[in-house]
């Protein structure tokens, strides 16, 4: 099993295109079309590769949620990536910032941009091929507190 896709409603599309050319060099739109969405036409984008893909459509109203409120919603979504530092510098050379690093993990790296629509995305890169390597955080690395263990 995987996620073939996530579908983003955004108000500016040649934006996000823009963002995700520039993290992504090799995806490439699989297959575009309008149609209508509960109403409302629309334009939309399979921004990809063979095996995963952005479903975008252009129809978007409104701001996205506040990533640093509480309210229920998407918090952010995460691609594996085998260099994490040549996509942080194609985004940083095509004028994105990081939005927020990630932690310091022994067995991972990873930061945190906000794309165009302001969906929050995290690239991150593991240092081991040990699955429980790696979600480990230093938490667990560390002796239980005096009171903790029992």
């Amino acid at each position: 099993m995987y996620l073939e896709h996530v579908n983003l409603v955004v108000a500016d599309m040649d934006a996000m295109l823009d963002f995700y050319r520039a993290a992504f060099p090799h995806w490439r739109v699989r297959d575009e079309g309008h149609s209508e969405w509960y109403g409302k036409p629309r334009k939309w984008v399979h921004f990809g590769d063979d095996e995963n893909y952005l479903a975008l459509s252009d129809h978007g109203e409104g701001e996205n949620r506040d990533l640093k409120g509480h309210s229920v919603g998407l918090a952010h979504f995460a691609y594996v990536v085998d260099n994490l530092d040549a996509v942080v510098a194609r985004l940083n050379n095509a004028g994105y910032a990081i939005a927020k690093p990630g932690a310091t993990e022994p067995f991972r790296k990873n930061v945190y941009f906000v794309d165009p629509a302001g969906f929050e995305v995290e690239f991150v890169e593991y240092l081991s091929d040990i699955p429980a390597e790696r979600n480990l955080n230093r938490d667990a690395l560390q002796p239980a507190a005096q009171g903790d263990a029992q």
